[in-house]
């Protein structure tokens, strides 16, 4: 296996470009659809790539990623400096030994983004 790409279902275009793209800071990589047909469009940031699709049947609302990141601190920061009105996450540390910020799409979906305090864990 090369990579995974999970799918998230989505119901606005708009509303997923202003979290995913502008909040987030993912970059468009493709899209297909628009007008009458729905949209289906990859989504990407670093090393983390996501499918949003508007088509029924793609996936289930309240999905959940789990993400590897280096600096969740680094990025804490970041997303709560552009003070987006429906997201503001907090940084918690879990019991399995990570840093972990959470952040919900407008969808139900949910991002997990969690950097190791082990290095023995990564992986």
């Amino acid at each position: 296996m090369n990579k995974v790409k999970p799918i998230f279902r989505i119901f606005d275009y708009k509303k997923a470009i202003e979290f995913y793209v502008d909040f987030l800071g993912f970059k468009i990589d493709w899209e297909n659809g628009g007008g009458e047909a729905p949209v289906y469009m990859q989504v990407s940031r670093g090393d983390v790539t996501l499918h949003l699709s508007e088509h029924h049947g793609d996936a289930s609302p309240g999905s959940n990623v789990f993400v590897e990141y280096k600096n969740v601190k680094e990025l804490h920061k970041e997303l709560n400096g552009k003070e987006y009105k429906y997201n503001r996450p907090g940084i918690q540390e879990t019991e399995w030994n990570t840093l972990e910020m959470k952040v919900n799409d407008p969808f139900g979906n949910r991002i997990s983004f969690n950097q190791y305090l082990d290095s023995r864990n990564e992986g």
